[in-house]
């Protein structure tokens, strides 16, 4: 089985303009992304998707020839970036199997977290992966910001929202998160490469347009989501201020903050 990582980066980010090539510990944030697709085993080939010429030029600079694609302007999301490249890698004979979808905002991924998402494709019925992670205060449940997933007995997912599902009824909000299991989306995806074509063709959604989720977009037009899950939450940096608390987590790493299969 053939895997391609695609790490879609934008220039031209509305809370965070720049954000790829930011600095964290030193290093552009694009960077580290990168680094862990392109050296995780099982994964045969990692492209930075950009639409800037300013983080082609970095990335190729930074990595080589190949390790960046420039793509349409016009995309409504990364998932629809992946698309264009395994699509134009496809037309030059380069086919794969799987493709992973992992944001460039992403510093903190671990090998193992896209090594469950690519081992989830062992099973012929798999045909969309990504990740859940347990949450384990109430400023978590309750941000609308950190996606909730839940689950059916067989691993799939049922429905994804920025409430905290499932509800609760006759408890405390105080006391939900530790009188029930509730899971956060994190936010990497994994496809067949057949399956990103077609979710990419598709229209947005009721539901998409209003959680602004495009995964639901996915569920609502009958395709299954497999969920692995992940003992660590990854950092995702939106803001300037997420970059703030990214540099400390980078200093604070530790093993328990690491994926290992």
């Amino acid at each position: 089985m053939r895997t391609l990582a695609v790490i879609p980066a934008r220039y031209a980010s509305t809370r965070f303009p720049g954000k790829p090539l930011a600095l964290l510990g030193g290093r552009p944030i694009i960077d580290y992304a990168y680094s862990v697709a392109a050296a995780t085993p099982g994964i045969d080939t990692a492209v930075v998707a950009t639409d800037d010429e300013r983080i082609f030029a970095h990335v190729e600079q930074a990595f080589g020839k190949g390790s960046v694609m420039m793509t349409s302007t016009e995309h409504r999301s990364g998932t629809d970036r992946c698309g264009e490249v395994a699509q134009r890698l496809a037309q030059q004979g380069d086919r794969y199997d799987v493709v992973v979808n992992l944001q460039g905002d992403e510093p903190f991924v671990q090998p193992g977290q896209l090594q469950r998402l690519v081992g989830s494709f062992a099973d012929p019925a798999v045909d969309i992966a990504t990740l859940k992670t347990r949450i384990a205060s109430s400023e978590e449940l309750f941000s609308p910001n950190n996606v909730k997933v839940v689950c059916a007995a067989n691993g799939k997912a049922l429905y994804f929202s920025r409430q905290p599902i499932p509800y609760r009824r006759g408890d405390e909000e105080q006391v939900w998160v530790v009188a029930g299991q509730y899971y956060k989306h994190v936010g990497i995806y994994a496809f067949r490469s057949q399956t990103l074509a077609e979710v990419c063709a598709l229209p947005q959604s009721r539901l998409e347009q209003s959680e602004k989720l495009e995964q639901l977009r996915w569920l609502e037009a009958g395709y299954s989501i497999a969920v692995c899950e992940t003992p660590c939450a990854n950092i995702g940096i939106d803001t300037p201020e997420d970059l703030r608390l990214a540099e400390e987590g980078l200093k604070h790493q530790t093993e328990k903050n690491i994926d290992t299969l």
